[in-house]
């Protein structure tokens, strides 16, 4: 699957600490797997981020993506659950 990442999404994981970024790369490449997104807990977001979907970094980091087509995917934004609100 090819990844694209949103200008915002780079400046959110520019601000994360280094090991947390480490983490979120990792999860990034195995992420690129369809087979792997069931172990991220990849699903489909609701309300106003209906179109969205999310996976976990960690316990308390998500990604929020959008599939641009069947193989690619832009990432959105990096964060704790209040990047549900931006």
């Amino acid at each position: 699957m090819k990844v694209y990442f949103l200008p915002i999404f780079v400046r959110q994981f520019s601000r994360l600490e280094f090991g947390l970024q480490q983490e979120a790369t990792e999860k990034i490449e195995f992420f690129k797997d369809k087979k792997n997104h069931k172990q991220l807990k990849a699903h489909q977001l609701h309300g106003r981020l209906a179109k969205r979907y999310s996976f976990s970094v960690n316990y308390k980091t998500r990604i929020v993506f959008s599939y641009l087509s069947k193989n690619e995917v832009v990432l959105l934004a990096i964060g704790d659950h209040d990047v549900y609100d931006k």
